[in-house]
């Protein structure tokens, strides 16, 4: 996974996020911060838990996963793809799912 920070303060982070081949994140959730996906290149899903939830994302398209929502972000597409990570209001964290409790 490739990050490149673009902005953070101390209540807004905003990154661009490569992802190679069949990658993905943790799942996880945030304490604060809503997370705001936009895709960029290629196709990423984002997937959520309880309920259970996927959103494929095409450039240009947007998804929204909110404080406590345990979540993960695949790459789906045949080669690397891209997204846009803005994560605000409040301070980050990034809890793994099952280390403080499943959410």
């Amino acid at each position: 996974m490739s990050i490149r920070e673009i902005l953070r303060t101390e209540n807004v982070l905003v990154r661009v996020m490569e992802l190679e081949k069949d990658g993905s994140t943790d799942w996880h959730f945030h304490s604060e911060v809503t997370d705001f996906f936009v895709c960029l290149n290629g196709l990423i899903q984002v997937e959520t838990k309880n309920p259970d939830k996927t959103v494929l994302l095409i450039p240009g398209q947007l998804a929204e996963v909110v404080p406590m929502k345990v979540h993960r972000v695949i790459n789906v597409n045949e080669d690397k793809a891209e997204y846009l990570l803005i994560q605000g209001i409040g301070a980050y964290d990034f809890c793994r799912e099952g280390l403080h409790g499943d959410r």
